[in-house]
């Protein structure tokens, strides 16, 4: 890789929050900002494309379907659930 320096200037308790969570993750605080770069220009390359279990689940569920539906329905087929409080 064909690397250059670069000069950046960022408030003094930025720079030390960076290095502390480099350090805490065992990596730099250049990668952290490389890896935020190159996830800049991935980003700007187009939206981002849905994993294909994400593509195969997408529309089962009727649009009007809530959360207290499914919980209903789970209720249904498995009968109550000892971790809620008594819905009455």
């Amino acid at each position: 890789m064909n690397e250059t320096k670069l000069t950046v200037r960022v408030p003094r308790g930025l720079l030390e929050g960076a290095k502390r969570y480099a350090a805490q993750h065992d990596t730099t605080v250049t990668r952290l900002i490389l890896a935020y770069l190159q996830r800049l220009e991935s980003e700007a390359e187009g939206p981002l494309r849905d994993a294909p279990i994400v593509r195969r689940l997408s529309g089962i569920l009727p649009s009007e379907a809530s959360v207290n539906d499914y919980r209903d329905h789970l209720e249904q087929k498995y009968g109550p659930s000892p971790l809620r409080a008594d819905r009455s």
